[in-house]
C-alpha cells in the first residue's frame, strides 16, 4: 500500500539549553535570547515548506529536580528562562499567512473564561489560524507558583481538564458566526438574538458566558494534546483534533493509531476526526556515512554527560534521578507527573547509564541519512502505520531548520507525500483537507 498525504508540524521546544544556545550553528545569540527574531524565521521556513502548524510548548516553573537545586537547570538554560508563548502568536500570525500557531496552555491553572477569549482574539486576529495545546501541568512546583501546596492526583488533573474543554467550547459557540452584522443602515453592529449566556456550573469551574468577542473564524480553534496514559487517551478522543504521540517503533506508533481510532468511534465521532502526529527527529547528511557520524558523535556526548537526559527527565516526572546509582539494576518507579514519559523512558535499559545514553524523544533512531534515505523511512512508517503525519522537534538552529524545510520536505514533496500549497485559508480546514 502507497502512502498517502500525511501532516507535518513542528515541536518548538521553549528554551535555550535544548537548543544548544552555545553550541556550533546553534543561530541563537545568547544577548538576544528574548527577541522573537528566530522564532519569526522559523515560521516563515515552516510556511514556505507548506507545514500544517508550529506548536509553542510551554511550561511555568523553574527545575529543582535533579540534586534538589535549580543551579543544573539555571546554569544550562534547561527549562528556564523560558518566554510566555502567547505573545509570540500575534507576531508570528503578522509574519505568516497560512500556518498554524498553537500556543500551549494549562488546564490546572488558567481561567477557563480567560483562555476562551484569548484564543477566540488570537483566531480572530489571525483570520482563522489559531490552535491551543491543552496540558494538565505535571510538576509539584508549578503547583506551587497558583497556590497550590502540592499538585492534583494525575487522574484528577485530566477529570479537570476534561471540563475545561467542555466550558471553553460552549464559551467560543455563545455567539453565532453571522452574529455581527454591521447594519449602518438600522444601527446595529451585533444581532442580540445571537448572543447567549451559557450559565455553565461543573465540579471544578463555572462561568455565566457569553464570551464579550465574537466566535473564533474557525467555529472552535484546533485543539490538540500529547498524553499517552489512559485518561490522557480518553480525553483525546472526546475532545481533540490532533494528537502527538513520541513513540520509538512503528509497531508501537501502528498500536497508538489503532487504539486512538477504537476510542474516536467509541465516543461516537468519526476516527478521521482526529490527526495522529509522530514525533520525529530526523539527523540528516549529505551521505548515510555523514549522517551516522553526526549520531555517533550526539550518542558520545550523552554517554558523557547523562546527567543532562536525566535532569530533564526529572523535570518531566518529578523524580531526583541523582540520587539513584548509574549503575544498578533500576527498581520500578511511579510517579504523578508524565506517566507515559515515565514509562518510555525506563523501556530504554536495564539501568540509568543506559537509559540515558539510549533514550530519544520519538521515532528517532532509524531516521538518519541523506534526503532521500530519511524519506524512504517516513514513507515506509505512515505506509504501516496508515497515517496521519509527522510533528518534528530538534534544536532551533538554522541549519537544522533549513537541513528539514529545505532538504527533507522538498523530497517528500517530490513524492506527492505532503503539500506543494495550502488550499484554504483556515488552519482547521488546511488539517482535514486530507
Amino acid at each position: 500500500m502507497a502512502a498517502s498525504r500525511f501532516h507535518l508540524g513542528w515541536f518548538l521546544g521553549n528554551s535555550f539549553g535544548v537548543h544548544g544556545w552555545n553550541q556550533p550553528w546553534s543561530g541563537v545569540d545568547a544577548r538576544e535570547w528574548a527577541q522573537p527574531d528566530l522564532h519569526i524565521e522559523l515560521a516563515k521556513a515552516l510556511e514556505r515548506a507548506c507545514f500544517d502548524c508550529l506548536l509553542l510548548e510551554d511550561s511555568v516553573f523553574v527545575p529543582d529536580n535533579y540534586g534538589g537545586s535549580m543551579d543544573f537547570y539555571l546554569k544550562r538554560a534547561l527549562r528556564a528562562p523560558k518566554n510566555d508563548p502567547l505573545p509570540l502568536v500575534p507576531l508570528i500570525a503578522q509574519a505568516t499567512r497560512h500556518l498554524g500557531i498553537v500556543p500551549t496552555i494549562s488546564t490546572s491553572f488558567y481561567p477557563p473564561f480567560l483562555l476562551a477569549r484569548l484564543i477566540a482574539t488570537l483566531d480572530l486576529m489571525s483570520n482563522g489560524r489559531v490552535g491551543c495545546n491543552f496540558v494538565t501541568s505535571t510538576a509539584e512546583r508549578a503547583a506551587q507558583n497558583f497556590g497550590l501546596d502540592a499538585h492534583l492526583e494525575h487522574d484528577l488533573r485530566y477529570e479537570m481538564a476534561d471540563e475545561f474543554v467542555e466550558l471553553t467550547t460552549q464559551l467560543w459557540s455563545s455567539w453565532d458566526a453571522d452574529a455581527v452584522v454591521m447594519d449602518e443602515k438600522g444601527g446595529t453592529f451585533v444581532d442580540p438574538a445571537k448572543v447567549r449566556a451559557i450559565d455553565f456550573k461543573g465540579r471544578f469551574f463555572s462561568s455565566r458566558g457569553p464570551l464579550n468577542t465574537a466566535r473564533p473564524p474557525q467555529g472552535r480553534p484546533v485543539l490538540v494534546q500529547a498524553g499517552g496514559s489512559p485518561q490522557g487517551k480518553a480525553f483525546a478522543a472526546r475532545h481533540m483534533d490532533i494528537v502527538i504521540a513520541a513513540l520509538g517503533t512503528v509497531a508501537e506508533m501502528k498500536a497508538f493509531r489503532d487504539d486512538m481510532r477504537n476510542r474516536l468511534a467509541a465516543e461516537g465521532r468519526d476516527p478521521d476526526s482526529c490527526k495522529v502526529l509522530f514525533v520525529v527527529a530526523p539527523t540528516l547528511g549529505e551521505t548515510d556515512a555523514e549522517a551516522q557520524d553526526r549520531v555517533r558523535r550526539r550518542q558520545a556526548q550523552r554517554e558523557a554527560a547523562p546527567e543532562i537526559t536525566l535532569a530533564m527527565m526529572g523535570s518531566l516526572t518529578d523524580i531526583d534521578f541523582s540520587t539513584f546509582d548509574l549503575d544498578a539494576p533500576l527498581a520500578e518507579l511511579t510517579t504523578n507527573g508524565q506517566q507515559g514519559t515515565l514509562k518510555r523512558f525506563l523501556a530504554q535499559g536495564r539501568t540509568l547509564r543506559e537509559v540515558a545514553s539510549n533514550y530519544s524523544f520519538g521515532f528517532e533512531h532509524p531516521v538518519v541519512g541523506t534526503t532521500r534515505r530519511v524519506a524512504d523511512v517516513m514513507e515506509e512508517a505512515m505506509e504501516q502505520v496508515g497515517g496521519d503525519g509527522f510533528m518534528f522537534s530538534g534544536p532551533l538552529s538554522r541549519r537544522y531548520v533549513a537541513e528539514i524545510t529545505d532538504g527533507l520536505v522538498p523530497e517528500l514533496q517530490r513524492r506527492g507525500l505532503v503539500r506543494t500549497a495550502y488550499a484554504h485559508a483556515h488552519f482547521r480546514d488546511n488539517l482535514f483537507a486530507f
